[in-house]
């Protein structure tokens, strides 16, 4: 069963074309990395994807619903109760500890349940962190952090725009550790990432160029294939 499907998605800026005709379709429970260099196409399809811009032409389906069909605040309903995101940068409200911060997504969804939050920091590792403020936390522990709050509202889909870009190895193993096991358990994940190591754990793997799939593996991508791809792309 399909998750989502993009079926001709094209993004223009004027006389730019940053997405050209994209078609791809997301298994449900698929881990799915999407790489290429800088002006490929990734943020752009990662915005489409989650529901932040909306694309010139095309169409972008998920789990059911068509989502060129709905306005802006049928979009945020989507986001907010469909995909779970987890960011480079974190985003994390620094005045508010771990567990308030999962709390507060609880909040725009339903309702916030205090044990429920510390069960998910419990399974990312950080259920003794729970009281610390972000500035307290190493950004290993603020990536943890965000993976669980990306968690709490069960969302259909989990996009991960290059979430170990400012980690350390350690802290890059112990996430991408996190996210087998979210796969390991049947959970759909998309990661944008310029990095081959981390390509290399999804089960698939796309290459953008010019805003259009220039090549795609299955198991992963190996690293030498993936910079020549994107050399070439």
């Amino acid at each position: 069963m399909n998750i989502l499907e993009l079926r001709g998605i094209t993004m223009d800026y004027g006389t730019v074309k940053a997405l050209d005709n994209i078609h791809l379709t997301v298994k449900q429970g698929e881990w799915l990395a999407i790489m290429g260099p800088s002006g490929s196409g990734k943020t752009t399809l990662m915005n489409i994807i989650g529901c932040m811009d909306k694309p010139s032409n095309g169409a972008v389906v998920l789990d059911g619903v068509d989502l060129s069909t709905l306005p802006a605040k049928g979009l945020t309903a989507i986001r907010r109760d469909k995909i779970g995101l987890v960011f480079q940068q974190f985003h994390l409200v620094p005045y508010l500890t771990a567990l308030e911060n999962i709390m507060v997504a609880q909040y725009y969804h339903s309702m916030p349940d205090e044990a429920e939050a510390l069960a998910a920091l419990e399974r990312v590792g950080l259920k003794e962190r729970a009281r610390h403020l972000p500035s307290q936390l190493s950004g290993g522990e603020q990536q943890r952090v965000c993976i669980a709050r990306a968690l709490i509202n069960y969302p259909a889909l989990i996009l991960a725009d290059e979430p170990t870009g400012n980690l350390d190895e350690a802290n890059q193993n112990l996430v991408l550790g996190i996210f087998r096991e979210l796969h390991r358990e049947g959970h759909t994940i998309i990661t944008v990432t310029h990095d081959p190591a981390v390509a290399e754990r999804a089960e698939r793997c796309i290459v953008l160029g010019h805003g259009r799939i220039a090549d795609q593996r299955q198991n992963g991508c190996r690293t030498g294939e993936v910079a020549c791809t994107c050399a070439n792309g």
